[in-house]
């Protein structure tokens, strides 16, 4: 490879690195006689499938220039950085070149913003264009949209990616133009807009005629910073609702903010990412996406903000003992998920086993119940009668918490309280 072509990739692929939005393509596309690749709806940017593979992509921005002075951002203007730019060729030929050699998976295309969006724009749809078109290029893609992007130049993008995302990265407008004054919500919500309209009338289209073309068919996402304003998870959450009612909206990411401009006073002074705000962020979001929880159980004016010590469906457990036990030989299934330690799969289990028998210990560490958390909050035919309720909540809460215990005459004497004759 061209030492000069090596040292620009060196460059824009670190400075790609702070995008998580790039998780799986949920899309698929055969491989064609003549063509390059295929497409078949395997997470990506090394990420693992269900049958253990570990897939990788190309991330990398188109350059790293951009004319915003995003203070959390490590490629704003006024930062003294090396700075690059892959010509359109180069980003095309270096796709295919790693693709060939079986080095990648997928593109992930993103670029700090040149000139203005829409110029940033027509350069990086000139790439993806030409990989479909020119190159037959079948594999998976994924392009940033740009803030402030017209209707025209979303539009085609989406003909040629599978999944476009365009970041809110503030969840309040005012930290937003605090943060990043070239920028609002309303030059990010519309090129948003413009994807899910696009995907809309696709679906509209194949509905009468087969092979019209698919417009971004792995659909949108986003990201969400976490830590550089004083959101609170309440409205974060909020934020993530609203955004997921959007047409297409696949998954809202959140990042922990990372301190990479230390010098600048309008941002909090962290030693390290909120990494465990981050996890219980993502965890809330499955929460209300596969265990039909609404975010104003999750979090309200009373805990606007969620427990760092305990995961959020517990923590909805410990604030709400009135509706527990759950008696798992007739409860209905969305209550079943609420139970902590029962996740989807073993809900649906439980479902169907007690169709042939009754529930027991033994039958739920067989489907892969977490009886450590759970036992406090169900009850069935052999389990003891020591809930939640006999407990108390701050009594679960500290057991469940503390460390394991070392010596055995403890362990001995806390089983005697969990389990009492």
């Amino acid at each position: 490879m061209d030492e000069g072509i090596l040292s620009k990739l060196k460059i824009l692929a670190e400075s790609a690195k702070y995008d998580v939005s790039c998780a799986s393509s949920g899309t698929s596309r055969k491989s064609k006689t003549g063509g390059l690749g295929n497409a078949s709806g395997w997470g990506i940017c090394h990420s693992f499938t269900e049958d253990g593979r570990c897939v990788s992509l190309l991330k990398i921005m188109m350059t790293n220039y951009c004319i915003f002075d995003c203070a959390y951002c490590i490629n704003r203007r006024s930062n003294d950085i090396p700075r690059a730019t892959l010509s359109v060729q180069e980003l095309i030929d270096l796709t295919v070149e790693f693709y060939k050699r079986n080095y990648i998976e997928g593109l992930f295309l993103s670029s700090g913003v040149i000139n203005n969006a829409d110029y940033t724009m027509e350069r990086m749809v000139r790439v993806i264009k030409e990989l479909r078109q020119v190159h037959r290029y079948n594999g998976y893609i994924h392009m940033k949209s740009i803030p402030g992007a017209s209707r025209e130049m979303v539009a085609e993008a989406g003909l040629y990616a599978d999944r476009l995302s365009v970041n809110v990265e503030i969840a309040k407008e005012d930290n937003l133009k605090l943060l990043a004054p070239e920028k609002d919500h309303q030059s990010v919500f519309k090129p948003m807009h413009y994807i899910g309209q696009g995907m809309l009338e696709s679906k509209d289209e194949r509905r009468k005629l087969r092979y019209a073309p698919r417009f971004a068919p792995a659909g949108q996402s986003t990201q969400l910073i976490v830590g550089a304003t004083d959101e609170s998870d309440k409205e974060i959450l909020q934020l993530s609702t609203n955004l997921y009612q959007r047409p297409g909206m696949k998954r809202v990411y959140f990042s922990g903010f990372i301190p990479v401009n230390s010098y600048d006073n309008r941002l909090p002074a962290l030693k390290q990412a909120p990494l465990v705000r981050e996890n219980r962020l993502y965890q809330a979001d499955w929460l209300m996406r596969f265990y039909g929880f609404q975010a104003n159980e999750i979090v309200d004016d009373a805990y606007p903000n969620l427990d760092l010590e305990v995961d959020p469906k517990l923590a909805w457990a410990l604030r709400h003992p009135e509706q527990f036990p759950v008696d798992l030989n007739t409860a209905d299934y969305s209550l079943i998920l609420r139970v902590p330690g029962i996740g989807v799969k073993s809900a649906k289990l439980i479902v169907v086993t007690r169709r042939h028998g009754r529930i027991t210990a033994s039958t739920l560490k067989k489907i892969g119940v977490v009886m450590k958390k759970a036992q406090y909050f169900i009850t069935c035919y052999e389990l003891p009668v020591f809930t939640v309720n006999e407990a108390s909540p701050e009594y679960v809460r500290r057991v469940l918490t503390q460390k394991k215990v070392s010596k055995k005459g403890d362990d001995k004497n806390q089983l005697s309280i969990l389990f009492p004759d």
